[in-house]
């Protein structure tokens, strides 16, 4: 039998060195992408992505509410707790504008992560406005608006009433609910706060 010489060996062993590299090379950017699309396709199909929203199945939309849900609590938690207590209107319209964005995601009207994509736009929006009336008053007024005086030592600005459509009759229910009186000369100072609420001081 004829035998090889060292030199032989280790060019052969160099040659098949090289295309194991290559063939591994070949191979792993395949094993990353096959998993991944295989993942896409199987929540593509969980959540009814490539559906139409009429087609969307009771377990479709229950997984896709489940998952706005922990999305909406995040995001609020990026925002501010006075956001949830409708302080303004300036919180007031984040809560409806994202509830009807985030409902898009649910019913299949729109599109699911980009939808959900919007709704943390809005919410760091809205945090950056906060940020900018706390430090600026007279971009607070421009976003948050002002409280008006109504009643003034016993007597009524019908005016303001008027213009913050607020009658005699829901003056003396608010008198009674916040105040805690029924006679309108013990105030001293009534106001429609920027929230819309009405607060009393007494004399």
């Amino acid at each position: 039998m004829r035998r090889f010489p060292a030199q032989a060996w280790l060019n052969l062993w160099i040659c098949l060195a090289f295309q194991g590299r290559y063939a591994r090379d070949e191979v792993f950017p395949g094993d990353t992408i096959l998993p991944m699309n295989a993942f896409w396709n199987f929540l593509e199909t969980l959540l009814g992505l490539s559906v139409e929203p009429k087609d969307l199945t009771f377990i479709q939309i229950s997984l896709r509410g489940i998952i706005i849900f922990l999305a909406t609590l995040i995001m609020v938690r990026l925002g501010h707790k006075r956001s949830l207590a409708h302080k303004t209107p300036f919180d007031a319209v984040l809560l409806v504008i994202l509830a009807a964005v985030l409902s898009r995601a649910i019913n299949g009207s729109a599109p699911f992560f980009a939808t959900i994509g919007g709704g943390v736009i809005l919410v760091l929006l809205h945090r950056l406005f906060a940020h900018l009336a706390y430090h600026s008053h007279q971009f607070g007024i421009l976003v948050k608006g002002t409280p008006d005086i109504i009643v003034h030592d016993g007597e009524c600005d019908f005016q303001t009433m008027r213009r913050n459509h607020v009658s005699i009759h829901d003056l003396e229910e608010d008198m009674r609910l916040n105040g805690h009186i029924d006679d309108l000369s013990k105030v001293r100072l009534a106001r429609v706060e920027r929230s819309g609420d009405i607060s009393f001081i007494k004399k």
